[in-house]
């Protein structure tokens, strides 16, 4: 939920993620750490139940960070180490925030920068899969190809965001 230009959040939030349609995907709790220029972040202590779906529940092994923009199409998780991933974003819709709940449409596609350095576009087939059977309509394929060649960009070169600004919620 948003009022003015801040984020009027709870402590404890459910992070909904859902495919174009409406479909249930993956999701989560997670607590508010607090929000700055680049949007509210919250932490998901290792041994948090997430579930893909209404599939079986799966615990992160890992503590991780996720950061929801205010008005981006994509939604990033920092790892903690030792987990092999440093950088995951999602393209997605703009996250909504509404009664404790964050939740964005995934589009597919996501940028993945592994702690070895190696820069991924994961899903491609798939995005190209659900522009068919999903209908994605042509604004939404425009913004999320924009999205994901933007975020090759930062994630690969480090910036903004991607360059470190997560280690001040770690502590």
């Amino acid at each position: 939920m948003r009022r003015g230009d801040k984020f009027q959040f709870v402590d404890d939030v459910r992070i909904v993620f859902r495919k174009y349609g409406g479909a249930l995907h993956w999701n989560h709790a997670a607590k508010v750490l607090g929000e700055d220029e680049y949007g509210l972040w919250v932490t998901v202590p290792a041994g948090t139940v997430a579930r893909k779906g209404e599939g079986p529940p799966v615990v992160w092994e890992n503590h991780c960070l996720m950061l929801f923009p205010r008005d981006a199409w994509w939604a990033a998780t920092f790892h903690s180490p030792p987990h092999r991933t440093e950088v995951y974003v999602d393209v997605t819709t703009v996250p909504e925030w509404r009664d404790g709940e964050v939740s964005m449409i995934d589009l597919d596609l996501d940028v993945i920068r592994m702690r070895d350095g190696r820069l991924i576009l994961d899903d491609e087939d798939e995005f190209a899969e659900h522009q068919v059977v999903l209908g994605y309509p042509e604004n939404v394929i425009l913004r999320a190809e924009e999205t994901a060649k933007w975020l090759m960009d930062e994630v690969g070169r480090r910036q903004g965001v991607f360059g470190g600004a997560h280690l001040r919620w770690l502590g």
